[in-house]
């Protein structure tokens, strides 16, 4: 197979505990897409049980949809990193700030 290796923001903390990707608080998928054009939710979570088999990967963020965030540089973020959380019944990018 072959790889690429990015730089890209880490998901330093997710929330979300009942989402697959994640184990002991933290996202264990490649990366993740967040948000629509208007919400910053997470479109990786997907509820059930624990699905990451290695917890030494850390998410990153690979694309970003929600372009009124100060974060999103042309669909990608490029704040330091994020954290993930809970809101109402949805998995959101807590990082979201408004520009």
């Amino acid at each position: 197979m072959k790889k690429i290796t990015l730089e890209m923001p880490i998901v330093t903390k997710c929330m979300a505990s009942d989402c697959v990707y994640n184990a002991n608080s933290g996202c264990h998928a490649r990366a993740i897409t967040i948000g629509d054009s208007i919400h910053p939710g997470c479109d990786t979570f997907m509820a059930g049980s624990r699905h990451a088999k290695s917890v030494n990967q850390i998410a990153g963020i690979g694309a970003c949809k929600t372009v009124g965030c100060k974060f999103n540089n042309d669909l990608e973020c490029i704040a330091e990193s994020i954290q993930v959380g809970m809101v109402k019944d949805e998995a959101n990018c807590m990082t979201f700030d408004l520009c």
